[in-house]
């Protein structure tokens, strides 16, 4: 199996590995990629609301969106809390979590399992992604959601934006949310999950029919096999990366990485100070140092300068 390494542009090590054949076409490796990489950014948005979800609840509708005690204070609601409640400090979530102990383990583990599994870290780990791997645990999760919550979520939670709307595309409806950790902007979609402009994943979402794929600085044609870029040989390890059509290929990456280059910085740092010490001391300094001591090798034998005493010798 030929293994693609896709890297993303951002610099931050994010990518995955994927395993294909040298008779694919081009195109079908490209949809796939783009597809893998969606449901990826996707997880983090399933992720981070499910956490949300059972540690606060469900989301309330956008006209509600404040603080409990601000709705109290100044719009006159009565809010009745219940057994278990737990209020969002930013008031964008109801603050009742799911109160069966066993079905909120299930499903922390499962959005941990699937943020483990499209993790950048599995590159290290030698891990190949699956598209029905990753579906299957997106669908693992629907299934405790429903466990949790059988009257179903609302319309506009994004755990249920999230989980459901993976198919088709159509219009949406654009609102605010203040979750529990950022303001980000959703949009609503009844059939497609389409992160809008201003969430954390918006601008890396990709289109198939519009991103090239690149690899040594030469584009993969989609009108052609692998083979035409990476030869026959099956067990093939290359570097790829997306970039739009028509914007040429990618940018190289530098000959050394952030950590290497600071400690780089730190050595010759270090160094410079040195040399400029040396170059402001004396001349006979070097005659207080240990090495010049013309009695060393006299006070390491009898044992006096905390080196080995040399056995059947004597000094008066």
């Amino acid at each position: 199996m030929v293994v693609i390494s896709l890297k993303g542009n951002s610099g931050d090590g994010d990518g995955f590995l994927f395993e294909t054949t040298t008779d694919t076409p081009n195109d079908e490796l490209i949809t796939s990629l783009v597809e893998l990489q969606n449901l990826r950014l996707r997880s983090r948005v399933i992720v981070d609301s499910i956490r949300g979800l059972a540690q606060y609840g469900p989301m309330k509708n956008e006209d509600c969106v404040s603080c409990d005690e601000i709705q109290e204070q100044f719009d006159n609601i009565q809010i009745v809390e219940k057994d278990g409640n737990t209020p969002d400090p930013t008031g964008a979530r109801t603050g009742d979590p799911p109160q069966d102990a066993q079905i909120l383990k299930t499903l922390l583990q499962s959005s941990q399992d699937l943020e483990e599994y499209t993790d950048k870290g599995q590159v290290q780990k030698r891990v190949s992604l699956k598209v029905q791997i990753v579906l299957d645990k997106i669908a693992k999760l629907r299934e405790t959601v429903v466990m949790a919550y059988p009257m179903g979520l609302p319309e506009h939670d994004l755990v249920k934006i999230s989980l459901d709307n993976d198919s088709l595309e159509c219009s949406a409806v654009n609102f605010v949310i203040l979750t529990h950790h950022s303001l980000l902007q959703y949009s609503i979609h009844t059939s497609t999950f389409t992160p809008p402009q201003g969430t954390f994943v918006a601008n890396d979402i990709l289109d198939p029919t519009t991103t090239s794929l690149w690899c040594a600085g030469k584009e993969f044609q989609r009108d052609q096999k692998v083979s035409h870029r990476l030869g026959t040989n099956e067990k093939t390890k290359v570097i790829a990366k997306f970039q739009q059509m028509g914007s040429g290929p990618p940018g190289r990456e530098p000959v050394v990485n952030e950590e290497e280059r600071k400690a780089m910085m730190a050595h010759y740092f270090k160094r410079q100070e040195e040399v400029k010490r040396l170059a402001e001391a004396d001349e006979i300094d070097y005659l207080d140092s240990q090495w010049a001591d013309s009695k060393e090798m006299k006070n390491n034998l009898q044992g006096l300068g905390g080196g080995i005493r040399a056995p059947g010798l004597r000094f008066s």
